[in-house]
């Protein structure tokens, strides 16, 4: 065993003493399967014979299920409603995460994505449509509580993942707020996974964005452009003021900004067979996160992070890597990571 590979499971065996706290929006990702029978005489589309259903936490709460999945202790704080999916989200986060910073509202309508994938009886099931069902009536009320709770989960905790899907509940501002009534302290670690807003939050310690999202923020495109990564990655650096940036990008592997460093282009690794890449993004920082705390520097917690979202773009569905799955990536062959 090499010496890099004694480290990183030391650090794995670590994440069973880091508390990590999640604050974001929950999301019910709902999953709808079945076998594809024949193509309809009304339209030219399929007619799916019905399977099976299965409803798991999105957003925020993919995100608390990777961390805990990999031994960090998890504080969760968001908001559901009190609808038929909000009470499902939240009976199935209690599993993964303290969920006493979770708000129960009445009148908040939560988020649901829709995912209906098909194919026949011997092949893989592929995804064909999604249908998203957008989450609404979110109250100044809701979104005090959920300061508060967001200020009592920093108060103990070691690193915090914030992951805002642009609903509106946790923005720049909010953080904020909730720092203020934390007495003015943040987590030793602060991470932002952020879909419309990234450019809003300052003073992170790192974020985690993919490719198509530095292409949207900053107006470029990047391809196999290292010259364009090379300054996009840097410009965030820069603008965000944070210690670390790690771009994912899908088959072209991880690439970490710091500064005052070289570059680091951390490949892929292994099979290319991707099964599924829905909620890769939270795997991957969540295991960022929960390394980071556990005292890993940015290179090893982003291996690690790559290691962690290679398998779970090898299973179906929004996913989790354990911490098992993850010691016996690290220790044995090589795998892909997609993200």
């Amino acid at each position: 065993m090499t010496a890099a590979t004694r480290r990183q499971l030391d650090l794995i065996d670590a994440f069973q003493r880091v508390r990590v706290a999640v604050a974001g929006d929950l999301i019910a990702d709902e999953f709808i399967y079945g076998q594809i029978d024949r193509v309809s005489r009304e339209a030219p589309v399929l007619i799916l014979s019905y399977d099976s259903a299965e409803v798991l936490p999105g957003g925020a709460g993919n995100a608390a299920r990777n961390a805990g999945s990999l031994g960090a202790s998890v504080d969760l704080v968001g908001a559901v409603g009190r609808d038929p999916a909000g009470r499902g989200l939240y009976t199935a986060l209690q599993a993964a995460a303290d969920v006493s910073g979770v708000v129960q509202a009445s009148g908040l309508v939560t988020p649901v994505k829709t995912r209906i994938l098909a194919g026949g009886v011997h092949s893989a099931k592929q995804q064909v449509v999604r249908i998203d069902r957008a989450g609404r009536g979110l109250t100044p009320t809701t979104q005090r509580r959920v300061e508060a709770a967001l200020a009592r989960a920093m108060t103990r905790a070691e690193a915090l993942i914030v992951s805002d899907y642009g609903s509106g509940l946790v923005t720049p501002a909010v953080v904020e707020r909730a720092v203020a009534q934390a007495g003015g302290q943040r987590p030793p670690v602060v991470l932002v996974d952020s879909r419309y807003d990234l450019g809003g939050y300052a003073g992170m310690t790192a974020c985690t964005p993919n490719e198509s999202e530095v292409e949207t923020l900053l107006g470029i495109r990047i391809d196999d452009n290292r010259r364009i990564l090379e300054d996009a990655g840097r410009h965030l650096l820069d603008r965000l003021q944070c210690r670390a940036v790690l771009i994912t990008r899908g088959s072209r592997g991880m690439a970490l900004f710091e500064p005052r460093r070289p570059t680091d282009h951390i490949p892929i690794v292994g099979s290319d067979q991707v099964t599924d890449v829905t909620g890769a993004g939270d795997t991957v920082i969540a295991t960022f996160a929960v390394a980071l705390a556990a005292g890993a520097t940015f290179g090893e917690a982003a291996r690690l992070a790559n290691h962690a979202g290679g398998i779970v773009v090898m299973k179906r569905g929004t996913a989790v890597a354990t911490r098992g799955e993850l010691i016996a990536a690290v220790g044995g062959p090589s795998r892909r990571t997609v993200v």
